[in-house]
């Protein structure tokens, strides 16, 4: 069989956009493995410090085989059902993790994906947060600041997947938008929404603040971190304490020991201690009450211990308290507090099984579209041929358009997926312009394709010029749909388009 290689550089472009198109989807995905992906890591948590590791992939658990995170969910549940530590081995990429505990390993794990299309928190599952400055507005500089600081604070909590951005709407009010994919902390409300004013005080007088003047670093692991024990109560609930080491800076190590030279010793069961103690306070609220050694009288120390404690109905529950206050707290001293107080405008959790079956309807939707439009082609044209080229020229437009998202990591989300139908759809409309010029016979085959063409051109920059504000309107919200419909046009004009018209010209001359 004889190839033809005749064909116009229109085509030709339109095929190695294809290809470079599906390289960039397909390349180095998942697409034929199994096991489940750990996404993010609690810091300090017992699975970080046995050898989890974000990025690794999971492929067994005890010899029986992880497919995904039903799997995965089904086998931890199964095996961690009693108070009693054990011993798991968990079989994954990059070799064996043996874990030892009473507890799940605080991972969050997600199922591989086949392609590097990455799908935002509406398809993917997650939270989302809009805040904006209570009771007062904030510049676009202030904006940007702050959505560094909430940024550092996920970060340091452990979270991946996190995409935090200043936004403005059309009426010049600034926002920060907050996104979390897959499973999120229950307190990232607090984390975002708490402005973090630190301080710790003798009696009225502060000691230090969680600012960067006064805090040199934060202990956050080895055995300056940690939980300390956990006791039992009276009323059946447990109680377990935490500590951890903060490094003062000398400021504030020499407040310290001003604040500490004349007070009084008091001696108790325990020991001896000052006559009064350091409170700690966050946002006004205090949050423990230490005694001050007395052998610390009067020194200048530069590191400090803070203590707490959390509570649960089970050990577990405690232990899972415990460490979220612990980090928590460490989190504002490392990060400092916000300049003002934000308040939450909106806040959304998605589930990603809603999402994948919204998608998966959207898409089928799109699919059933072509085909029925493509029918009513081939019924009022009668041309086999035509109705082929475009359904294939509509099918190749989204490819590129999602080996674009992929190529530049642009998350798809439900206002993407609409961007991309709505693309289908003035694609649709102009190969319709450019089926019906080509059966007009008052010019030549060349004139009229020519003038459909022009037609196209003038409809893309009035599209173009229509779709930018939406990059900017409802605080961002309509940024995936611009974005994707701008892509997929100018994909439209500079590719599939000129392609089109080329194999429309090939058909009409048969």
């Amino acid at each position: 069989m004889k190839i033809n290689l005749k064909l116009s550089w229109k085509i030709w472009l339109l095929i190695i956009a294809l290809f470079l198109s599906l390289v960039s989807i397909f390349s180095g995905a998942y697409l034929f493995q199994n096991g489940v992906v750990v996404s993010s890591i609690i810091p300090n948590s017992t699975a970080s410090v046995q050898g989890f590791k974000a990025g690794e992939i999971i492929t067994a658990i005890n010899s029986q085989q992880i497919k995904n995170t039903e799997d995965y969910s089904a086998a931890i549940q199964n095996l961690f059902d009693s108070n009693d530590s054990m011993k798991v081995t968990f079989d994954t990429d990059q070799g064996q993790v043996i874990y030892y505990s009473n507890i799940p390993p605080q991972i969050v794990v997600d199922d591989l994906s086949p392609t590097n299309l990455k799908t935002g928190l509406d398809l993917s599952g997650g939270a989302s947060a809009l805040v904006r400055a209570a009771n007062q507005s904030m510049t676009s500089e202030q904006a940007s600041e702050v959505a560094q600081m909430i940024n550092n604070r996920l970060n340091v909590y452990g979270l991946e997947d996190i995409k935090v951005s200043p936004i403005q709407d059309l009426s010049g009010t600034n926002y920060v938008s907050v996104e979390i994919g897959g499973k999120t902390p229950s307190d990232l409300e607090s984390l975002i929404s708490q402005q973090g004013n630190f301080e710790a005080k003798i009696g009225n007088d502060t000691v230090f603040q969680g600012e960067k003047q006064d805090i040199a670093s934060v202990a956050t692991s080895g055995q300056q971190s940690g939980l300390q024990q956990c006791n039992q109560q009276s009323d059946g609930s447990y109680v377990c304490t935490f500590s951890f080491a903060v490094y003062l800076s000398q400021s504030a190590a020499e407040r310290f020991a001003v604040l500490t030279q004349n007070l009084s010793v008091i001696s108790n069961s325990n020991g001896n201690y000052l006559s009064k103690n350091i409170d700690l306070f966050l946002d006004g609220q205090q949050l423990e009450s230490l005694q001050i050694s007395a052998d610390l009288k009067g020194r200048i120390n530069t590191q400090v211990s803070i203590q707490g404690s959390g509570v649960g109905a089970t050990e577990n529950d405690a232990i899972t308290n415990a460490t979220s206050q612990m980090k928590q707290l460490q989190t504002i001293l490392q990060t400092g507090s916000l300049p003002f107080k934000l308040e939450i405008v909106q806040l959304n959790t998605i589930s990603p099984l809603l999402g994948k079956n919204f998608t998966d309807t959207i898409l089928l939707a799109g699919l059933i579209a072509i085909l029925a439009v493509s029918i009513i082609v081939f019924i009022r044209y009668k041309r086999l041929k035509a109705s082929l080229a475009l359904i294939l020229t509509s099918i190749s437009e989204i490819i590129i358009i999602l080996g674009i998202a992929a190529f530049i990591k642009w998350n798809l989300d439900l206002p993407s997926i609409a961007g991309i139908l709505a693309t289908i759809g003035t694609g649709i409309d102009s190969q319709i312009i450019i089926l019906d010029e080509a059966k007009t016979k008052l010019m030549t085959l060349k004139q009229r394709l020519k003038r459909a063409f022009s037609i196209i051109l003038g409809s893309y920059f009035t599209a173009f010029v229509s779709l930018i504000p939406l990059v900017w309107a409802v605080a961002g919200f309509f940024k995936g749909f611009a974005f994707t419909t701008i892509i997929g046009i100018t994909v439209g004009i500079l590719i599939t388009r000129p392609a089109f018209v080329d194999i429309i010209n090939r058909i009409e001359k048969e």
